[in-house]
This record gives structure tokens, C-alpha cells and sequence, in this order.
């Protein structure tokens, strides 16, 4: 297919998937708005609509609390039967902090926001709109920056941690595995929930009823707690400073600080955030074995030595060194991730020699679009640009060859999970018409 044929393809699906304020992840698997989603939806959009793109952003900011949280979900009050991320399920807006306008849920996802919003400024066609639309998001991005270096750094070291594996943005990653398997749960302690996403994918793509069981009960544990996150710690079995997390919110404090410089205000704490991160990165999270960053369980004071691509997107922020980079692009190229191997379609989400591998099951296996988009810009950063190239070419071939799915099987390239996926259509658009790389 032409790559113009291959775009418009892609836009006519965040036409369709477009509610009016906000672009749905999915049309019938995610018919609410989720934070990182339309962050990065937004990158999309800014390549040819910058209204469109500034809406996207400011109606999930509209939906922030007062302490700063940004909600991982918005949920759209005028569709019905889903309990999991209706009011009822999250008992957010019990929270005076909560919006009484809106029902969101009380959980985060990752912070690309601020990377999201300057991504939209460089690429806007008018500048004048582009600047006022920062000016507007400038003290919302930098509240949510505040609330997760305040309320997330529990250790005060420099790395803030998620307390449900949804927040994560990889809900059933092997990482979570024995950290779940820790909760034991009793009768009713679990909430009642109703599971929308096996009404449209087979459950075999899809986690495990024991998973979603824990995740409800995380909720209810936090809705019990009334959100506050003092509370939450003293018992939260699930609380751990993610690679990917800390990684994306350390790129997004070096962006909030362009934002800053932009708008003409001070980037030095933004700057000095985003130091500290890497500093504590390099010192804590590091495998100098294995070549790869590594998630901490602060419930047990370990390092998680589960081995998923989401350990080489430091390269994203800039947070190792040369030699690290060196070393984390041969442990890419490794059979484990088999990146420049054409018998693989790159980079699996986890390594494929793994114990808990599946080439078809959510987190756990398949070819993720955001992370091989995240990884390419990492490669580049760092001067790799023959593998940069090769997961570029990855990503164009799979979305032109099987569609625009959540998405893909690492062997076989077939896709899986939601159909029309927005985030997929969108750095698509972004990797085909961004002539600056």
C-alpha cells in the first residue's frame, strides 16, 4: 500500500473513533478515554489537526483532581453496563479531590503528557494557538508532575511508584506475576465487577480471571482508603517504582522543561527532577548483567528480575550512558528479543525464552506499536540508526500487512486484541510523516 494511501487509513480511524472531546482507544473495547492513550493519540493528530490534538489533551486535563492525580480513565457518563469503569466500581467521586463533574477513576497511568504537549507545539502550524494552548496546560502538567514526585516518591530517592499493575499501562505483564500471587484473597473481598473485554476478544488474548480478581481488589482497597496515599502505603501489597514509569516521567520532566522555557519560566526544577530520576535509575534499577533496567517491589525490597523490552526504553529519556546503550542494544539483539532478526517481527513485549512468554496474550509476548515507537526514538537518540530503522520498517509492515490492531504476534505478525486501535493509527501517522528523523 502507499504510504499517503496507508495514512489516510489511518486517520479516517481516529475519525472514527473521534467522541467529539476525546479520541476512543478502541471502538467498542475502550469507549471511554485513558490517559497515556490520548497522550498519545494527541503525537498523531499533531502531524495534521492541532485543534483536534490540543482538545484531545485538554479534555483529559479538565478531568484532573485537585491534588494533581490525572486519572487513568474518564468515563463517558452516557454509555451504561460497563461496572468496571463506571462510577460505582471506582467510588472516585466519593473523594472531595475528585472532579463533581465527571466520573474518573482514582488510579494513574503513565506520565507522557507533557512530552505529548510539546510534541504538538513543534509540529503546530499556528504557533500563536500553539503557545496559548501550553500556556493553559503549563500549571495542569506541572500539578500532575507535583502530585507523583510528592505523593509517589514514598522513599524520597528519586523514583515514584504505582500501586495497581494497571497503572503501569501493562496490566498483565509477567512482572506482576508473583507480586499477585502474593495477595491471597477470602471470600468477599472481591467486589462485584463485570469483565467488558472478553465480550469482543477471546479470552485466550486476554488476562486471567484471578488477575482481574486482584485488580478489583486493589480498588477497593484504595476506594476504602479514600485515595489517600499515606493510607494506601501502610498496607498496599502492590506497590512498586516501575522501569517505564519512571523512565516516561523522566522524559516528561525534561519536556516540562522546554514547556517551561517556552512560556518563558523557570526549567531548572524540572531539569533537577528529571536528573534525580536518572541518577536513582542507574544506581537502583540497573542489571549490569543482563544489560537492562529493572522494576523495584518496595513491599519486599527487591528488584523484580522479570526481563521485558519495557527495560531498554530508558533509551527513550536518556537515562543510561554510552556504554550502558551499547550494552543494552546487543541484549536486544539477542535471540531473547531478536531485534534485526527478519524471522521476528520486533520486539516482543517480553523475552521470548521467558518463563511466562505467550506470543498472543496482552503483556506478555505480543509486539506492542507504543513501545516499538518509544524504543525506535531511543535507538536514534543514541546514533543506533540501522536498528532504529529496522523497528521503523517493523512498525510500517505489520500495521500494513495485518491492520491496526492493538496489537501483534511476534512470529506470526498476526494481530490481536482491539481492531481500529487509535494509538497504532497515530504513531503510524507519526512515523510516516515526521521528516524530521
Amino acid at each position: 500500500m502507499a504510504q499517503d494511501a496507508l495514512i489516510r487509513l489511518a486517520k479516517t480511524i481516529l475519525d472514527f473513533n473521534w467522541a467529539g472531546g476525546y479520541t476512543r482507544p478502541g471502538p467498542r473495547l475502550y469507549p471511554h478515554q485513558w490517559s497515556w492513550d490520548s497522550a498519545l493519540i494527541a503525537i498523531g493528530y499533531a502531524h495534521y489537526d492541532q485543534d483536534r490534538a490540543t482538545k484531545e489533551l485538554g479534555h483529559l486535563l479538565e478531568s484532573q483532581w485537585e491534588n494533581g492525580l490525572l486519572p487513568h480513565e474518564f468515563h463517558d457518563p452516557h454509555l451504561t453496563g460497563e461496572s468496571s469503569g463506571g462510577l460505582g466500581f471506582w467510588n472516585a467521586g466519593s473523594d472531595p479531590r475528585a472532579p463533581d463533574d465527571r466520573q474518573t477513576s482514582g488510579e494513574i497511568q503513565p506520565p507522557v503528557h507533557a512530552t505529548a504537549a510539546l510534541h504538538v507545539y513543534r509540529h503546530a502550524e499556528d504557533e500563536a494557538g500553539a503557545r496559548a494552548f501550553l500556556k493553559e496546560a503549563f500549571p495542569k502538567l506541572r500539578a500532575w508532575h507535583d502530585y507523583l514526585h510528592r505523593e509517589r516518591d514514598a522513599e524520597d530517592e528519586g523514583l515514584v511508584y504505582i500501586r495497581h499493575p494497571w497503572e503501569s499501562g501493562m496490566d498483565n505483564s509477567p512482572m506482576w506475576d508473583q507480586i499477585l500471587q502474593r495477595i491471597q484473597l477470602e471470600p468477599g473481598q472481591v467486589p462485584s465487577y463485570q469483565r467488558g473485554d472478553l465480550q469482543f476478544v477471546p479470552a485466550e488474548d486476554r488476562p486471567l480471571d484471578t488477575e482481574y480478581d486482584r485488580y478489583a481488589y486493589l480498588v477497593k482497597l484504595f476506594a476504602e482508603r479514600a485515595y489517600d496515599e499515606e493510607r494506601i502505603r501502610q498496607d498496599c501489597p502492590f506497590l512498586v517504582q516501575d522501569a517505564l514509569f519512571n523512565t516516561l516521567l523522566c522524559r516528561s520532566d525534561r519536556d516540562l522543561a522546554e514547556i517551561a522555557c517556552v512560556l518563558g519560566e523557570d526549567p531548572s526544577p524540572f531539569e533537577d527532577r528529571a536528573g534525580r530520576i536518572a541518577g536513582a535509575m542507574n544506581r537502583k534499577l540497573w542489571d549490569v548483567e543482563r544489560a537492562t533496567y529493572l522494576s523495584f517491589d518496595l513491599v519486599e525490597d527487591r528488584l523484580l528480575k522479570v526481563y521485558t523490552t519495557t527495560g531498554f526504553l530508558p533509551l527513550f529519556a536518556g537515562v543510561p550512558d554510552e556504554e550502558k546503550a551499547r550494552r543494552m542494544v546487543e541484549a536486544l539483539e539477542s535471540p531473547s528479543y531478536g531485534l534485526g532478526d527478519e524471522s521476528v517481527k520486533a520486539v516482543p513485549s517480553y523475552d521470548r525464552y521467558g518463563y511466562g512468554f505467550s506470543p498472543d496474550r496482552y503483556w506478555r509476548g505480543p509486539v506492542w506499536i507504543n513501545v516499538d515507537w518509544m524504543l525506535m526514538q531511543g535507538l536514534e537518540r543514541y546514533g543506533f540508526k540501522e536498528q532504529a530503522g529496522h523497528l521503523r520498517r517493523t512498525i510500517v509492515d505489520l500495521v500494513e500487512s495485518e491492520g491496526f490492531h492493538e496489537y501483534f504476534d511476534p512470529v506470526s505478525g498476526r494481530g490481536h486484541g482491539s481492531g481500529f486501535f487509535s494509538w497504532t493509527a497515530a504513531l503510524l501517522i507519526d512515523v510516516l510523516m515526521d521528516e524530521g528523523r
